[in-house]
């Protein structure tokens, strides 16, 4: 890399240290660490939605799809996620806004003790924490081989350069640092994006390109779907990034519950809906044409690292490299942020009898540390990625497969057609899908769509299935769901929880 272009990253770095520290002069309470206050406007919650949702895996791994099986990466990858976004503007948002604004919740797992029980809550919070330190980890080796194929960077410094620059800004300012960084990090993104899009159709003669390319590529590269990568596939992948992306992953539904209204967390998703099917095909264009620049590779995944240096001049690089980074820093910061309110106000009370008495400015310090505690094991578990498998089986595989099990109580138990599936529904759901991907994964080495497929069917089924033939349904579990119900069909606002 040139010069110019280190100032380019450096300069990015500095930009986010900066908007963190500006943002703790606005976290005074837990909640504001958490959840904003609920004061988040919609457009700024939308953002943050979109760019909390993907990283610098989209460079590596996802490139790697592309360059060597075309587009069928877009439509299961993002495609998927937009279509269940906009599901969950209709079923969830404004379910996850109420939480907050009618019964006080501040964490995504505050919800399964009164909705379940205690076991039930610790379960689901102990295994998704657990998921998540592997998938965030996936991100921090994810961007560090892209540092070192810009810049020849070991990856052991890219992790602790990255990791250590979200820490701190992720610590001083929280959900409100998470969401500033996010739409500093998507205009920065965006440039990027139109400067690496621009050079790829230069070369290709113009913007005649978006359409005279594809004849030029191999056979198959413009098909939905292939021999790895079926129609089975892409549909599983619907219902599991709608329960995924819904509140499935924890920080995702921070957003919903930090808007100020039922209104405004719609608006919110929709944004983030129309983003993830608009923006990644310009993101994902050169990814596509790849195999037009850089013939050859026998390691599909440097793709993209490997264009960039092809196309763009000092300085360029830098800018795309930064762009690389956004991705990745957004998606770890709001999942540091979500597992730490999940620790503070759902695991360690449970823990730690004294915890049960913190007041506003010990849970805040809890969850700090809480913070801390998380990005610095999640980048340990990073300097051992390659040996868990590499990134891209961690990110589809691993957090594909058991997210599902994960989310189906979760989210299913917010909605009142499943009022029958009480505790013992949702902990052998729980236990049913992972114990199902166990065996696919470990015992008969089950191929993708399966591996993916089968765990979250079965936790449907079983959760569905006990609660029609074991009913666990009470006038208190009622109440609640028909208030969650009458009030995220309220327009008018709600004073924040």
């Amino acid at each position: 890399m040139h010069a110019l272009d280190w100032v380019m990253v450096i300069g990015y770095f500095g930009l986010m240290v900066a908007i963190g520290w500006w943002s703790h002069r606005r976290v005074k309470t837990d909640k504001d660490f958490f959840i904003a206050g609920g004061r988040m406007p919609w457009w700024l919650a939308g953002i943050s939605h979109h760019m909390s949702g993907y990283s610098a895996v989209l460079f590596v791994a996802y490139a790697g799809v592309a360059y060597s099986q075309g587009v069928t990466v877009y439509f299961w990858g993002f495609a998927s996620i937009g279509i269940g976004v906009a599901i969950g503007a209709w079923l969830f948002a404004a379910r996850w806004n109420q939480l907050r604004a009618r019964f006080g919740v501040a964490s995504p797992l505050e919800f399964l003790a009164r909705r379940f029980n205690i076991p039930t809550q610790q379960a689901m919070a102990w295994s998704g924490a657990s998921l998540k330190v592997f998938d965030v980890a996936s991100k921090w080796f994810a961007v560090s081989i892209l540092l070192e194929s810009f810049a020849g960077v070991p990856i052991l410094v890219g992790i602790l350069v990255t990791g250590g620059v979200t820490l701190l800004y992720c610590m001083a300012g929280g959900l409100w640092a998470d969401a500033l960084t996010d739409f500093g990090q998507f205009v920065i993104q965006g440039l990027a994006g139109i400067v690496m899009i621009w050079a790829v159709l230069s070369s290709l003669g113009g913007i005649s390109g978006l359409w005279t390319m594809w004849d030029r590529l191999p056979a198959g590269h413009l098909s939905p779907v292939t021999e790895d990568y079926t129609t089975v596939f892409l549909l599983v992948y619907v219902l599991v990034k709608t329960l995924e992306y819904n509140g499935g992953m924890w920080n995702l539904a921070q957003r919903y519950m930090a808007s100020p209204d039922n209104h405004a967390a719609r608006r919110g998703a929709l944004l983030s809906s129309a983003l993830y099917l608009i923006w990644p095909l310009v993101l994902m264009f050169p990814m596509f044409a790849a195999p037009l620049f850089v013939p050859g590779l026998e390691d599909p995944t440097t793709s993209y690292a490997a264009m960039t240096e092809k196309l763009l001049p000092a300085g360029m690089v830098g800018l795309v490299l930064a762009g690389m980074f956004s991705h990745t820093m957004a998606m770890v910061a709001s999942d540091a942020n979500a597992i730490s309110a999940v620790i503070t106000r759902d695991m360690l009370p449970v823990l730690w009898r004294k915890a049960r008495e913190f007041g506003e400015v010990q849970r805040l310090r809890a969850g700090r540390i809480a913070t801390f505690s998380f990005i610095a094991l999640s980048m340990l578990v990073a300097t051992q990625a390659e040996s868990l498998g590499g990134v891209l089986s961690i990110v589809v595989s691993w957090v594909a497969a058991l997210m599902g099990p994960i989310s189906v109580p979760l989210l299913l138990g917010m909605l009142p057609w499943f009022r029958r599936c009480g505790s013992r529904a949702a902990l052998v759901s729980w236990a049913g899908g992972l114990l199902t991907y166990a065996v696919l994964y470990y015992g008969v080495d089950a191929n993708e769509t399966a591996t993916v497929a089968t765990p979250i069917m079965v936790s449907l089924v079983l959760f569905v299935g006990l609660g029609l033939v074991a009913s666990e349904r009470t006038p208190e579990i009622d109440d609640m769901l028909d208030e969650l119900d009458r009030s995220s069909k309220r327009t008018s606002p709600t004073v924040a929880g």
